[in-house]
């Protein structure tokens, strides 16, 4: 078994000591190679070189979301082969680490390089849907490159957040949950567009939802982490189906409190739900307009100012080792 071991030295929750002792536990059951990577883009650069290599059977990833989002679509730059390309593992060291624990992997590095050796030895793997935004032909962003997300994206509040946390972190903020509860608080005192929200949703053959304050797509459920509490925004959300979206109308002091407990109290079962709530399942194609430019992020990153989205849902884009 042929991998190489993407590592980023900046993940938050692992030591330069354990990423040693990970390497060699992986370098034990198979020929590996580990590259750290020194920019941001690096891991997308390796996640490409390695879907360009014929003597590569598994990528794996040790980072937080942002480094799994990179390999990602660097294996995927020219779309999904199932057959042809490498298999994806991830080893979590960041400070939420959706996707992995979306999967069933262990939140701790040392647990899940236990349990991927586990797989890997039962030759246990599935196959994941991805979601793929792209700027929306005939608008402003129509040169935007398209670009794939493992569990989530968002367009307006929610990105917004992570904007702020991300700017926190350069003057640096550790990424903590502390730290993104303040940027919601500020991120909601300082929202201009909470109460008459500028979002159209475009569903084909469907009427367009109008008036959305926020918008949340999600690929798999839960849609993040408060701690070690899960919070569902799309509990039906799968990596089985295709993509999910929750919309929100108004973002008043009342609505928002409302919505925050809706969320704090979620499960698998029920997520945020009332009259001012948009609520979508399994959506193969779809596309968000906004009157103005509004922050945008995917698998927690921030993306910068977007007017139009398009997303699509693909079934089956990746091996995963689980």
């Amino acid at each position: 078994m042929r991998a190489l071991l993407v590592v980023n030295p900046a993940a938050t929750t692992t030591s330069a000591r354990t990423r040693d002792v990970l390497i060699h536990a992986l370098a034990s059951e198979m020929k590996l190679e580990a590259v750290t990577t020194e920019y941001r883009g690096h891991a997308r650069d390796l996640g490409r070189r390695a879907a360009d290599s014929d003597d590569i059977d598994i990528v794996v990833a040790l980072g937080g979301d942002g480094t799994v989002n990179e390999v990602v679509n660097g294996l995927l730059h020219k779309g999904p082969d199932l057959e042809n390309l490498p298999s994806l593992a991830v080893v979590p060291g960041g400070s939420t680490n959706v996707f992995a624990r979306a999967l069933g992997i262990p939140n701790d590095a040392v647990e899940a390089t236990g349990a991927i050796l586990d797989a890997l030895a039962d030759r246990s793997e599935r196959t994941v849907g991805l979601g793929l935004a792209a700027g929306t032909p005939g608008s402003p962003d129509e040169a935007v490159p398209e670009r794939w997300f493992t569990f989530c994206a968002g367009l307006g509040f929610d990105a917004g957040v992570i904007g702020r946390v991300e700017q926190q972190r350069e003057r640096g903020k550790r990424s903590t949950h502390a730290l993104y509860v303040r940027q919601v608080l500020r991120q909601f005192l300082e929202e201009p567009h909470r109460r008459d929200g500028l979002i159209t949703l475009d569903v084909p053959g469907q009427d367009p939802v109008t008036d959305l304050a926020l918008s949340v797509i999600c690929n798999t459920a839960p849609w993040t982490y408060l701690g070690n509490r899960p919070m569902y925004a799309a509990p039906r959300a799968s990596f089985d189906t295709g993509l999910d979206i929750l919309g929100l109308r108004r973002l008043s002091t009342v609505a928002v409190t409302r919505y925050a407990t809706q969320l704090l109290t979620s499960s698998p079962e029920k997520g945020p739900r009332g009259k001012h709530a948009v609520s979508l399942h399994d959506l193969t194609d779809f596309t968000l307009h906004s009157k103005a430019p509004l922050p945008f992020q995917m698998d927690g990153d921030h993306l910068g100012l977007r007017t139009s989205v398009t997303f699509t849902g693909v079934r089956r884009a990746l091996r995963v080792i689980v």
